[in-house]
């Protein structure tokens, strides 16, 4: 077996493979994209210009949850990142895929155009974000009710979702009081040993975020 991953640890769709790596101990060769030649080597597999990017045994694995299924097929361990029953498993699916499109992409909408030349719009993306992730907020509390982790009582491909979503969303828009049942489930990912891990080495880089990163993690 001979797996290579092209990742940063600050980026969260790193964070997201990085946590299934991780957690099932599969040994893998991490070619940090600040590395002398790593991002060369990243763009001539993927020109695409995204990142995590991984290569197993010479075939190229590209996005985030596709990557999850990849390991999840070909180098199974004890966490397993989708369920057999495919209902169930079209719930982890459903619930990955949220979290990417309705907490991630909302809260990079402002990070984005901070990093821009002249940031015209950050005041407007920033009021946009805030709206859109109060309205996702508002709608996990509910679905997260009497679950340890996002689809139940399993740790799964959500739930490497979840981690660097709400983690860096949090930073944009608090979640607020008023979502408990939010803010504990935010708290029980941040104490997953993968997650954790992949926390701590993203650390050094936390004056890459434009608005400002909190102290409180």
């Amino acid at each position: 077996m001979s797996l290579t991953l092209y990742s940063h640890p600050f980026s969260s769709y790193c964070q997201k493979v990085l946590i299934a790596l991780w957690e099932n101990d599969i040994p893998f060769t991490y070619r940090h994209l600040e590395d002398a030649g790593a991002g060369d080597e990243r763009a001539a597999l993927w020109p695409l210009g995204r990142f995590p990017v991984l290569v197993d045994d010479g075939r190229t694995v590209a996005e985030s949850s596709i990557i999850i299924e990849h390991l999840d097929l070909h180098h199974p361990g004890p966490t397993r990142w989708l369920p057999e029953d495919r209902d169930a498993a079209l719930e982890v699916r459903f619930m990955d895929r949220f979290f990417d499109h309705y907490i991630m992409t909302s809260m990079q909408k402002p990070v984005f155009e901070s990093l821009r030349a002249d940031g015209s719009r950050k005041q407007e993306a920033m009021a946009e974000a805030s709206q859109e992730l109060e309205t996702a907020y508002g709608w996990l509390e509910k679905r997260l009710e009497g679950r340890a982790w996002a689809t139940g009582d399993s740790f799964t491909m959500a739930d490497c979702a979840a981690a660097p979503s709400l983690f860096y969303a949090d930073w944009v828009h608090q979640i607020g009081p008023h979502f408990p049942v939010l803010r504990a489930y935010r708290s029980r990912l941040l104490a997953r040993p993968s997650f954790a891990r992949a926390v701590e080495e993203a650390r050094p880089y936390r004056s890459y975020f434009p608005l400002g990163a909190p102290d409180r993690d």
